[in-house]
């Protein structure tokens, strides 16, 4: 009897156990969803083509960084077109300065579904280029390209942000004329289209002002000995040698020339109006004059100089604050018009009011940039510095321009 209510209270026991380890039966939790991942963003291409090999390609490599720099900061800050957010992509283009491989390229981009161009460098690569976007209807704007007849074609999606060379000719050829007073002035050209082009209006310039121009004298944009060329010239006895073409080929030709004796002033346009003219020419190159259609790299905006050094570790050249402006002018069109679809956002670019590192942008009816200043500068020391500013035919020393403009 002891024994079994001694089995009886062990059953109990364990029986209480069983239950108080069973407790209330648990209620399956609802699952939690994850939450959606956020819709990709919209990828908008834009397009840079220049020279990425080849004898200017340190000009081409400014230019990109200009562009680069433009897209990377709006990419930072966020951008919204039409509800979605947008993420904008850089495809580059080596056009390897040379027209029949810029058409192929600028093609490439057409069928990389860009919605708009910064490039080309050359003008003689940037005409032909912009006949293929015309047909494509994609918006490109130049930041280096001067010859006229580019903007001259009535193609409405066609604009630059630097001056023109009917307007850089006569001001680089005035300012001979006015400060070096030469009577007898020598014209040669590299035969493309922007070297003629300014040589044309230099040579155009120097005749209205009474100065005798001896007969064109001619090389090419890949000309490495000038020597046949400036003996003939150096029997003439110029006072000055104006040469259209770029520094790769404006270097050789003045190391050349002082190498003959030849103690001629030496001027250039903007293609050859950098320090690498240091770099080519040596010594010879000290006291050349040339010029620039748009105000210099030394009077683009604080905060663009800053941030171009800091992402590159390197000072920009001489048209990356044009292209980055171009680059900009671009992207502020899409969001004015909501969308980066050319069609919707051209209207918006040709009638825009934009404050870039170069200053004030506006385009005319032929999409040319309205008041466009042009600047003189000197070699000194192994440097391009700008001496004078040019703006509606008047003449203005460089620190008196910057002075005026609000600059130190």
């Amino acid at each position: 009897m002891q024994g079994t209510r001694f089995s009886l209270a062990i059953f109990a026991a364990v029986a209480a156990l069983t239950l108080a380890g069973c407790g209330e039966e648990k209620k399956p939790q609802p699952v939690v969803a994850a939450p959606p991942p956020p819709p990709a963003p919209l990828v908008v291409k834009l397009g840079h083509v220049g020279p990425l090999t080849g004898g200017i390609a340190h000009l081409g490599k400014d230019n990109e960084n200009g562009a680069r720099l433009a897209v990377e900061e709006a990419n930072a800050k966020g951008l919204k077109l039409g509800g979605k957010d947008v993420k904008l992509e850089l495809i580059t283009e080596d056009d390897q300065a040379d027209p029949k491989v810029g058409t192929t390229v600028a093609q490439k981009l057409v069928d990389a579904k860009v919605a708009g161009v910064v490039g080309h460098l050359n003008s003689g690569v940037t005409i032909p280029a912009s006949s293929i976007y015309n047909q494509a209807g994609i918006p490109m704007i130049s930041g280096s390209a001067t010859n006229p007849q580019l903007t001259e074609q009535g193609f409405k999606n066609v604009f630059r942000v630097v001056g023109r060379d009917d307007q850089q000719g006569p001001a680089i050829a005035s300012y001979l004329a006015s400060e070096v007073k030469p009577k007898v002035v020598a014209v040669i050209d590299d035969a493309t289209a922007y070297g003629e082009g300014l040589a044309n209006e230099v040579e155009k310039t120097l005749k209205a002002a009474g100065v005798k121009v001896l007969p064109r004298e001619k090389g090419t944009d890949k000309t490495a000995d000038f020597k046949a060329i400036l003996t003939k010239l150096k029997g003439k006895k110029p006072d000055a040698v104006f040469y259209g073409g770029i520094d790769a080929t404006g270097g050789p030709l003045m190391k050349q020339g002082r190498e003959l004796g030849i103690k001629a002033v030496f001027a250039f346009g903007d293609g050859a109006c950098t320090d690498k003219m240091q770099e080519l020419a040596g010594d010879a190159a000290e006291g050349l004059l040339c010029s620039q259609a748009g105000l210099p790299v030394q009077a683009a905006n604080k905060k663009f100089l800053e941030s171009y050094k800091a992402k590159f570790n390197i000072d920009p050249i001489l048209y990356a604050p044009f292209t980055y402006d171009a680059a900009n002018l671009l992207i502020e069109a899409m969001k004015k018009a909501d969308s980066p679809d050319p069609v919707k956002y051209l209207p918006e670019l040709a009638k825009i009011s934009y404050e870039g590192a170069s200053g004030k942008i506006e385009f005319d009816d032929k999409g040319d940039r309205k008041d466009a200043e042009m600047t003189i500068f000197t070699m000194k020391g192994g440097k391009i510095e700008p001496i004078a500013v040019i703006k509606g035919g008047k003449t203005t020393k460089f620190e008196d321009f910057i002075k005026a403009a609000g600059g130190t």
